[in-house]
Parts: C-alpha cells; structure tokens; sequence
C-alpha cells in the first residue's frame, strides 16, 4: 500500500498480453525491478517470479499488474510495488519453519507470498470488502498455510500469537505494544515507520528480551493503517 521512493519505474509491457505471457511479465518484473536493486534470497526471486500477481489486480488493471509501481485495489487502497513486496519479504529472514503475522491484507498478494516461505501465516484485513474478496482468491491459490481475520490489524491476533516475524503494511507513527508483545523473542518485525500522512521510513525491528534493535532500510510512502 506503499511506494519506494528512489523507484525508478521501470515499465513492462503487458497491454493486451494472453494468459501464457504472464510468466514472461513476471520474469521480467524480477529481473529488472527487483534482482537488479539488490534483492538476492533466491527463495524470494522464486516465489517473486512463481505467484500470479495479475490475479490481485482488478481487470481494467491487469495490462499494469507487472509494472513497477502500486495499482488501486477499492477501498482506498493499493496493491504494493513488486520491489517492495519482495524488499519487506527479503528483510523478514523467513526460514520455512516461520510463524508469521500480516497486518493489512489488501489483495492478498503479499499473504501468497509469505505462504510459500512460512511454515504458518495469519493475516488481518479491517476492511470486509477486500477480506471477503482476498480470501477465496488465496484458497483457488492453494494458500492453506493462510489463515485470514477480518479485523483491527493494531492488535494482532493474541489467540495466535507468539509470532516468529510480523510485517505491518501500512503506516504507523510509532510501534503497536500489542504486536511487540505477540513477538517472539528473537523475532522480526518490518513496518514504514514515520508520519502516516508523509514519507516514511522501513524498518526493521529486532525483539532482544525486554528491548528491540532497530534497523534502518529506505524511505517508503504507505498509506496510514486504519483503525
């Protein structure tokens, strides 16, 4: 819901493509937008070039679904620029054996990403609407790793919890204590951090026992998490 500020939009062609272009689009999306800026988890660029990402666009939008910038999904919302999707994925450091938390499910495309790199994902949507039409499009995906909640992503799912990594993708101006708390200790959190109506920054937040490390990523612009 988000945009790298250095993108360089970078633009594919996919206008009027057929069905058994799409793999080509993506191969393209991974090797000049998202490989060429450093991104190197060969599991991510796997997956990255694997999921249909078309699917999670809106039709009159799909000619778009590989080019290197958010597209509208309803709801005053967006589907995430391919590089920072695999960018917040890449930072996670999932293992296989993760248990992770989404806030913000959107379309549901960075949930199918996830899916195939945790052992477990759950992820909070607020708006019913694009919970209602994320989830059976994950299922016909064979996301039954997924486990999807229509609900306020700030509190995280405590019933679930603790979480090995937790990704917030939306804006928020300071760190939500229920999420730390579902943290392992030891876990990961990534977020665009910094004032929801600007530019923020993503970061990458360490849990060590009773206090966290921080790690500063790139500028990033979200739109705010809704409450």
């Amino acid at each position: 819901m988000r945009l790298v500020l250095p993108a360089l939009f970078l633009s594919i062609s996919t206008a009027a493509a057929p069905a058994q272009d799409w793999q080509k689009a993506r191969d393209a999306m991974v090797d000049t937008q998202i490989a060429s800026r450093g991104i190197t988890d060969a599991r991510v660029l796997s997956v990255m070039r694997s999921v249909p990402r078309h699917l999670f666009v809106p039709e009159d939008l799909r000619a778009q679904s590989y080019q290197d910038h958010p597209l509208p999904i309803g709801e005053g919302q967006t589907i995430s620029q391919p590089y920072i999707v695999a960018l917040m994925t890449e930072v996670l450091r999932l293992s296989g054996a993760d248990k992770v938390l989404e806030v913000g499910t959107g379309s549901g495309y960075q949930a199918a990403i996830l899916s195939r790199l945790a052992r477990e994902v759950v992820t909070i949507e607020i708006r019913k609407p694009l919970y209602e039409r994320a989830v059976p499009l994950l299922s016909s995906l064979g996301c039954a790793n997924v486990t999807a909640l229509n609900g306020d992503g700030y509190y995280g799912s405590e019933a679930r919890a603790p979480f090995d990594a937790i990704m917030i993708t939306a804006a928020v101006n300071h760190v939500p204590p229920p999420l730390l708390k579902q943290l392992k200790d030891g876990g990961r959190m990534v977020l665009p951090l910094g004032n929801p109506f600007s530019y923020q920054e993503l970061v990458l937040i360490t849990k060590n026992g009773a206090s966290a490390s921080i790690e500063h990523i790139t500028g990033v612009l979200f739109v705010p998490l809704t409450r």
